[in-house]
């Protein structure tokens, strides 16, 4: 039979296909995980999820996206700085590979921005608010200035910046606030107040309803007249630092435990990776801030809306079940109770694959516990997978 012409293919493509370069073979590891941090924050505006819920998945993509340039971030700008001519998979150079990074970046944290002014509303809805401090009425700022004296002031320490106290060490994820002071005597001066951890970033309002106050407006409305009595604010702002956290890790150390110790250590003091302010932060504070903390301009980030969303995670209580899913209890693997507890025995009879979260960790912790409390264990291994690309 003879052959169609249609059957036919085009003389071009007979010719061999060119070789695919490597950004159309592969997908940057970085900007997929930015992607994958995308679907993160997809299920925040996801409508099907109890409200609440939507509040945790926007507190893990931004605790995620720090994460993510404490270490991911933080390595490539140490490649970028060594001058090593190195290429990721797709063929980007470090520097190539920041840039692209800060543009996706930006649209990501614009977009949790958005997110969570759209959560707040329907938070409000529910009868979960949070009041801008200029909204507190008589009786939360006398409720709140003693919640200051009582269990605040104790742990904040005002430090004013001049000669005599230089500027302070801003520990990684601390929020601090910087403002501009004047004396009685007409001088100006630039200060500190540094958050510790321990303290909450969200304080709950007395009262039936869930009202929520964010720390830094209990500062304004009340804090700095006690921190810094006799001076009046020009002006104030909040920003946070992330450091550089990436560990390297000597698969050979002499004694892991101590190589941990001293790396947790440098961690914690690790160099500004990035420095995000708040949009009302005056820019001569922000100036002041930058050149103090020796960060780089294209690590500064002034972002119109909440600084550390992260800590709205917060917000989620137990008293309104109605907003958060149902309570879910994984099980325990039958045959291990049909074998009286007895992990050996029950895996002797059978192997037995775990299934988290579905099924209960309790069960390897129990085995663990049998394990070490049996004679005939000389050693206790455990393993963890390694993919075959590495």
């Amino acid at each position: 039979m003879a052959e169609l012409a249609i059957d036919q293919p085009p003389p071009e493509a007979k010719t061999a296909a060119a070789p695919l370069s490597p950004s159309q073979r592969y997908i940057n590891r970085e900007l997929s995980w930015l992607a994958f941090n995308e679907r993160v924050l997809e299920e925040a505006s996801n409508s099907g999820h109890p409200l609440l819920e939507r509040v945790r998945f926007l507190s893990i993509s931004d605790s995620n996206l720090d994460e993510f340039y404490m270490v991911r971030v933080a390595a490539l700008k140490e490649l970028a700085a060594s001058g090593v001519p190195v290429k990721s998979e797709d063929g980007l150079t470090p520097e190539q590979q920041l840039a692209a990074i800060a543009e996706v970046a930006a649209g990501l944290v614009q977009r949790q921005q958005r997110c969570w002014a759209d959560l707040q509303k329907r938070l409000r809805a529910e009868g979960v608010s949070i009041p801008d401090h200029e909204a507190l009425t008589g009786d939360d700022r006398a409720w709140l200035r003693q919640l200051f004296v009582d269990r605040l002031l104790p742990v904040l320490t005002p430090i004013a910046i001049d000669p005599a106290h230089p500027f302070p060490f801003i520990p990684n994820r601390a929020l601090a606030m910087v403002v501009e002071l004047r004396r009685d005597d007409g001088s100006q001066i630039n200060a500190l107040v540094l958050i510790p951890e321990r303290v909450e970033r969200f304080i709950r309002l007395p009262g039936d309803e869930a009202r929520f106050t964010l720390v830094e407006g209990v500062l304004l409305a009340i804090g700095f007249a006690e921190l810094f009595p006799g001076m009046k604010l020009l002006g104030h702002g909040l920003f946070r630092a992330l450091r550089d956290s990436d560990i390297e890790i000597e698969e050979k150390a002499q004694d892991l435990v101590v190589m941990f110790e001293s790396a947790l250590k440098r961690r914690r003091r690790g160099q500004i990776i990035r420095l995000t302010f708040s949009a009302g932060t005056p820019e001569r504070l922000r100036e002041f801030v930058i050149e103090q903390t020796g960060t780089q301009p294209q690590d500064v980030v002034v972002l119109d809306g909440m600084v550390a969303l992260s800590d709205v995670r917060q917000l989620i209580t137990s008293d309104r079940p109605d907003l958060l899913f149902p309570p879910f209890a994984p099980r325990f693997p039958e045959r291990i109770k049909d074998y009286g507890g007895d992990c050996f025995a029950a895996i002797r009879a059978k192997d037995i694959l775990v299934h988290h979260p579905y099924e209960s960790f309790d069960v390897v912790v129990q085995f663990i516990r049998q394990a070490a409390d049996d004679p005939n264990v000389i050693a206790i291994c455990l393993h963890r997978g390694i993919p075959l690309s590495s």
